[in-house]
């Protein structure tokens, strides 16, 4: 029987980095892939499953470019106004969100990065009415960081999973 050699030290970083890469299969295996209107697509986004950091709420080195992901406690749904996870966030919870419902942001405001720590599915909308004429993008609920969605999101809803 041959054995094979595990990956050890530098192999092993460079593995790490490979899965962490934009369009690269992740933890899961899973590959990511841009998404467009009707289709469930994670492009752009980090996930972390499985793993014991995945519950720990904070920063984390990013894997697009040294982008910081944003902080986004667990159980919560967090929107931020610029890409990269900047500006003031915004954060829904399970107990104060109807879940299966629109829920529009406040007007004049939209979301550009979000995380989703719900545990359960998430679709942003381009329209605030959740109409799917615009753009959407179904999220899972596992610990995704999106750090630039491909357009202004507008709207959610949660799933009931």
């Amino acid at each position: 029987m041959k054995r094979r050699a595990l990956p050890t030290g530098t192999a092993l970083a460079a593995l790490v980095l490979l899965l962490a890469l934009p369009g690269t299969a992740d933890a899961a295996g899973t590959a990511g892939r841009t998404g467009t209107a009707g289709r469930t697509g994670t492009a752009g986004t980090a996930e972390v499953s499985g793993t014991a950091g995945a519950s720990a709420p904070g920063p984390r080195p990013g894997a697009s470019g040294g982008t910081v992901l944003g902080p986004c406690g667990p159980g919560r749904l967090c929107l931020w106004p610029k890409p990269d996870f900047k500006g003031r966030v915004r954060t829904h919870e399970l107990a104060t969100t109807d879940v299966d419902s629109c829920v529009a942001l406040p007007a004049g405001t939209s979301a550009q990065s979000l995380v989703n720590r719900t545990g359960r599915p998430v679709t942003t909308y381009q329209s605030a009415e959740c109409a799917e004429t615009g753009e959407f993008e179904t999220y899972p609920g596992r610990g995704i960081w999106v750090p630039q969605s491909p357009y202004e999101v507008r709207a959610f809803k949660i799933w009931e999973r």
